[in-house]
């Protein structure tokens, strides 16, 4: 349930009315708006007489939310939300690229590539020390050597770190090394680790599972959000469909269909999404004219050498090429790199 407030109500009217709901059960979040302000209601709300709410002078409206997600809900905050990582915003019109390898394999590289994409205007680095894999023989990740090793080069370029997490016994390493905790496809209903890093005080970045749909995406941000953490990014990586040419499809009516449903921020990930390397450039500029908040791109200094998805990933010359026009069609749409 929404109750929104008269355009300049007092806040002692709006705190009165804000309690007197929560006696009835359920939590009250305020969200102050453009002109008004939101009292958003969680819980079960089917015992509250709407109709004695709207008898409060102070009231403009009710509305009853029938999607299931209320906190991600944008009735309940009709305003996009602001993710920000250490001075890099993503969202509310702010553009941010995530740039780095699949995975870190020596502090070399991984510093090496951490200065390269800094300098091509790349505002967050990306590195996998732990690598969930379909096939138990391939490179599953350095572990914690490897979130060491991008702790190192967040110390040279001073980039925050967006890396993996595969298992709630982690949170506390990640709590404190880690700017931004990814939660992968694979684990994207993987329940009992949402509830933990809701928990942590850093910014989450969802990915999309394998053949979710756009509800089942929003209500496992929901299950973060539920346990306390709001800063929850969304990220479009391409999903499973009939087609075997890509290595995933990228579905990009999911970004303004998701940004009309949710307040959050939508990013895409299109090295996942095609799988190719000439791929990239053409599906992150598509993310950028739907409206996209931002990209998370995989660089190598040496793709053909890569441990792990050397075949999408673009060494730091291309990338470079490509910061220079998504950077270019970013500002035309609006957003702020």
């Amino acid at each position: 349930m929404v109750v929104i407030m008269r355009p300049g109500t007092e806040k002692k009217y709006i705190e009165q009315l804000a309690e007197q709901l929560r006696q009835e059960g359920v939590e009250v979040g305020v969200t102050n708006g453009v002109g008004c302000t939101i009292l958003g209601l969680v819980g079960d709300t089917t015992a509250i007489d709407q109709g004695k709410i709207e008898l409060n002078a102070h009231v403009e409206r009710v509305m009853r939310v029938s999607e299931p997600y209320k906190r991600a809900n944008r009735k309940f905050h009709p305003a996009d939300t602001v993710v920000d990582v250490g001075g890099v915003k993503i969202g509310g019109g702010n553009f941010a690229v995530i740039a780095g390898p699949c995975s870190v394999e020596s502090k070399e590289q991984i510093v090496e590539v951490a200065k390269d994409v800094k300098a091509s205007g790349a505002k967050l680095l990306r590195g996998g020390a732990y690598k969930p894999r379909t096939s138990p023989y391939s490179f599953q990740g350095l572990g914690l050597d490897g979130l060491e090793l991008l702790v190192e080069a967040k110390k040279a370029t001073g980039l925050p770190i967006v890396t993996e997490i595969i298992s709630p016994n982690l949170c506390d390493e990640f709590e404190q090394k880690v700017d931004v905790v990814q939660v992968g496809a694979r684990n994207m209903q993987n329940f009992d680790l949402l509830k933990e890093v809701g928990k942590l005080s850093k910014p989450i970045l969802l990915k999309r599972g394998l053949s979710s749909t756009y509800e089942e995406w929003i209500m496992a941000a929901e299950y973060i959000m539920n346990a306390g953490n709001a800063n929850v990014i969304l990220c479009e990586r391409g999903i499973r469909t009939f087609e075997t040419f890509t290595r995933n499809t990228l579905d990009i009516s999911a970004i303004p269909s998701v940004k009309e449903m949710t307040h959050l921020p939508v990013i895409v990930d299109p090295s996942h999404s095609g799988g190719m390397r000439r791929l990239v450039e053409p599906l992150t500029l598509a993310a950028i004219a739907a409206g996209a908040d931002g990209v998370i791109v995989e660089v190598h200094n040496d793709p053909a050498k890569a441990l792990c998805d050397g075949q999408q990933s673009l060494d730091p010359a291309q990338f470079g090429q490509l910061m220079a026009k998504a950077e270019h069609l970013a500002r035309f749409m609006g957003k702020r790199p």
